[in-house]
């Protein structure tokens, strides 16, 4: 889907909140979006598994390992959700016109 120039509108920046930037939340800022990031690209990893599966290009050991793998991912990612004191949810951000990012 491609944006168009008419979809993009000048934001008037009084209209926007006041954000104050220190070291503590600069990094809570940081590390949310370093999640958001890897959260993105286990869903790409076991977006492309179950494609694999469907497909049959992958063996069963193979299905297990993969499995194995994303589960330790999965909670892992919500391990450190919990440091930072996030959920699942926060970490889908909103990219505006182009939507959801996954």
């Amino acid at each position: 889907m491609a944006i168009t120039s008419e979809e993009l509108q000048p934001c008037d920046a009084s209209a926007l909140p006041k954000v104050e930037i220190n070291a503590e939340n600069a990094a809570a800022g940081i590390g949310r979006l370093a999640l958001a990031i890897v959260n993105l690209l286990h869903e790409l990893l076991e977006r492309q598994a179950i494609r694999r599966m469907d497909n049959g290009t992958i063996t069963d050991e193979e299905v297990e390992n993969v499995g194995v793998c994303l589960q330790k991912q999965s909670e892992a990612i919500d391990q450190l959700c919990e440091s930072f004191g996030v959920s699942r949810d926060d970490l889908n951000l909103d990219l505006g016109a182009l939507g959801k990012l996954v």
